[in-house]
C-alpha cells in the first residue's frame, strides 16, 4: 500500500510549497506505484502541483533488541524503537 502527499505551490511559504493532503491506500487494489503516479500526475498538473508516493510502511530494526518492525514512512524519528531517543526518555 501507498501513501500519496500532495504539495501545491505557495508563495507565501519559505520553501515555496505546502502540504495540502495525504492519502493512504493508493495502490491498495494491486495496481503497481507507476500507475499511481501517472493517475495523480494528470489529475494534478505539475507547474502548480507536486505529488510525492512513498511506501506507507518501512521495515526498521529496533535498536534495543535487533528485532525487525514495521513502521509506517512518516514517523518522527523520536517516536521510533529504532532510535537512541525513543528510548533514553
Amino acid at each position: 500500500m501507498y501513501t500519496l502527499e500532495l504539495y501545491k505551490t505557495d508563495a507565501r511559504t519559505k520553501s515555496g510549497e505546502r502540504l495540502v493532503e495525504k492519502r493512504d491506500g493508493c495502490g491498495a487494489l494491486g495496481s503497481p506505484k507507476l500507475a499511481c503516479e501517472l493517475h495523480y500526475a494528470k489529475m494534478y498538473p505539475a507547474p502548480k502541483w507536486r505529488t510525492e508516493i512513498h511506501e506507507t510502511m518501512v521495515t526498521s530494526r529496533n535498536m534495543m533488541n535487533g528485532k525487525e518492525f514495521k513502521e509506517r514512512y512518516d514517523t518522527p524519528y523520536y517516536c521510533s524503537p529504532s532510535s537512541e531517543t525513543y528510548w533514553s526518555m
